[in-house]
Formats: structure tokens, sequence, C-alpha cells
């Protein structure tokens, strides 16, 4: 269980180094060690990256494909990553970037050392991680995984795959990998089998989350003198949309912790989507009560307005309610109830 120092350690290098905070002070510091989801502490693990998402969202994207990377390694049986390593997870599959795994020892055994070809997508963090764990394609056509280290002449961190405005920080560039070497991670299709994968789906939107608090506790200091009788009316909008949010999240927590071995597609799924649709209004809400000055003024306000609706393009939006609505069917009573 994470007990309240690891908050208050926190806490603490926030204040300490602001906006330069980085991934590297919260591996230092221990922070990055979390429960793994499903152990009994996966509150306590979202309220983590609900924090530091609240802090800062590029940093939130970094720190939690740490921690993701860190969970997958746990769940998979290998051994605790290296003192002081920082992690990427990079398994975006889009049709026009993908890498090949090519065996050069028994094709099906895990740990086996493997060279990667190609181009990875999205890989947040790529200039400052030392390991990444990846999705790749073997030569049967299958899904694996695969980690290594980054610090290879066959592993090329280019400047070119993101433009955003939104979530520029989390710095998310195409990596080409020339026969770098890597190691398999466990059999072909574990990372979708795991039970991890919705349960670390869920978490993204604990990271969500800490975006839409972090702006929210900005727009109540801004209100914070004489408000009008609108600017309190959009507090109260603030506040709602939040509860809705947390609400979901303890209760999703609660479910992964009590089935641990169970697939939590439908509770991903719905902690996602609520949130998603609790942080957009409360975005609205926020910008409405504070005027332009902040979105104009403070440069971190603004940044994190533009920063969250980025991150939660993470989201298959319709796709995924559409996915979630097919849940609902296929139960074989009405799961709604209070």
């Amino acid at each position: 269980m994470l007990s309240g120092a690891t908050h208050d350690a926190l806490q603490r290098l926030c204040r300490q180094h602001g906006g330069a905070l980085a991934l590297d002070h919260l591996v230092a510091a221990g922070i990055d060690r979390l429960p793994p989801p499903g152990s009994g502490g996966t509150i306590e693990r979202w309220r983590i990256l609900s924090e530091v998402a609240a802090h800062d969202l590029s940093l939130a994207k970094l720190f939690e494909g740490h921690t993701d990377a860190l969970a997958i390694r746990h769940e998979l049986g290998l051994a605790d990553a290296e003192t002081g390593s920082r992690w990427g997870t990079w398994c975006a599959e889009p049709p026009d970037a993908r890498v090949t795994m090519e065996a050069l020892v028994d094709e099906g055994a895990s740990a086996a050392p493997v060279r990667l070809h190609g181009t990875k997508a999205w890989c947040s963090g790529a200039q400052g991680v030392t390991h990444a764990v990846l999705s790749c394609w073997d030569d049967a056509g299958e899904p694996c995984l695969a980690e290594l280290k980054l610090d290879q002449a066959a592993v090329t961190v280019t400047d070119q795959g993101w433009h955003a405005v939104g979530m520029a920080a989390s710095g998310s560039v195409d990596v080409r990998f020339d026969g770098a070497v890597a190691h398999r991670i466990g059999r072909p299709g574990d990372y979708v089998r795991r039970p991890g994968f919705w349960q670390g789906g869920a978490g993204i939107a604990a990271c969500w989350f800490g975006g839409a608090l972090g702006i929210a506790r900005m727009a109540r200091r801004f209100c914070g003198m004489a408000p009008d009788a609108h600017r309190l009316a959009h507090l109260g909008a603030i506040d709602t949309a939040l509860a809705a949010g947390a609400a979901v999240l303890r209760e999703s927590a609660a479910w992964i912790d009590a089935h641990p071995r169970d697939d939590a597609h439908q509770i991903a799924l719905r902690a996602r989507l609520v949130v998603e649709e609790a942080a957009h209004a409360l975005i609205a809400h926020a910008c409405r009560a504070t005027g332009a000055g902040p979105l104009c003024r403070d440069a971190r306000f603004a940044r994190a307005v533009a920063d969250l609706p980025v991150y939660m393009r993470q989201s298959h939006a319709e796709r995924d309610l559409a996915s979630l609505g097919k849940t609902v069917l296929d139960t074989e009573t009405t799961p709604w109830k209070l």
C-alpha cells in the first residue's frame, strides 16, 4: 500500500521544482514505486497519477508510461528494473508505423534476444527515457512485446511526428530501429491478454481526472475574490463534474482490486468515458468562469487547458461508446442499479 508519506513527498517535489519537475526527479525520489494494478492499492496508484497530472499533464504522460512499463514487467514475471532507469511504454499501432522483430534464437522463447526494425510512432519521452517496452510483430505476424535499452547506435530518436501545441512537452516523436538489440517479453499476444491491459487502461482515466483537477484548482483560485453568482454557478458545475469522475474512479479501483484476474474491459471503458465527459464539461465551465485573463496571462492554466483535450484523444470516442454499449447488451441482466 502507498503511504501518505509518498503523497507528501510528491507535493514537496512539486513545490521545490515547480514547472521544472521532471521524470528523473520522480524516479530518484521513489515516487514511481506504485502498487501494481489489482494488488489492493489501485486507488492509491491512481491518486499519485492524478496528482502528477494535476501538476503537469505532459509529465504525467511520461510518468504513466514509465509506471505502466514497470507494471507490465512485474505482471510478466521479469526482474525489477535497474535503479534509476526511466522507461517508456510505446504500444501505439498506427498503420503507417510498424516495428518488426527478428528472432536471434528460438523464436518463441520469452526473454530471448531479438533485433528490431522499423519506426515506432508516438514515443512519449523518447529524448529522456533510458529503456522502453514496445509492441512489435514477429515473423509469423503475431503481436509481441520487447524491451530494450535506448543507448544504441541502432536507435534513432527523431524530431518528427509531433506538431501539437497541446502536450508539446511530452515529446511524443517517432523512433527508428535499425536492427536494435532487444529482448522478447512474454508470449505473442500477452500485451492485450493480461488483466493489467485494461486495468492500466482505466488508470489513464486517473491522469485525465488529474488534469481536470489541476484546472479546477486554478479556476477556484482565480474566482476566489468576490465571485458573482455566475462564477459561483460555474464552480458548482465544476464540483459536480469532479464528483462524478472521482466516484467512478473509486468504484472502478475497488472492482479491480476485488477481481484482479478478471477482464476489466467494461470497467475501464466506463471510467474513461465518464471522466472524459466530466473533464470536457469542466474545461468549458472553468474557462467561462475565469474569462480570457488566465487563458492569456497565466502560462500554467493556458497550457493545462491546451494539454488536456489532446491527452484525452487517447480515447476512441464513439468507438469506445459503441464497445461499452455492446458489453451492456451482452450482459444477461441489466447492469444498472444503485
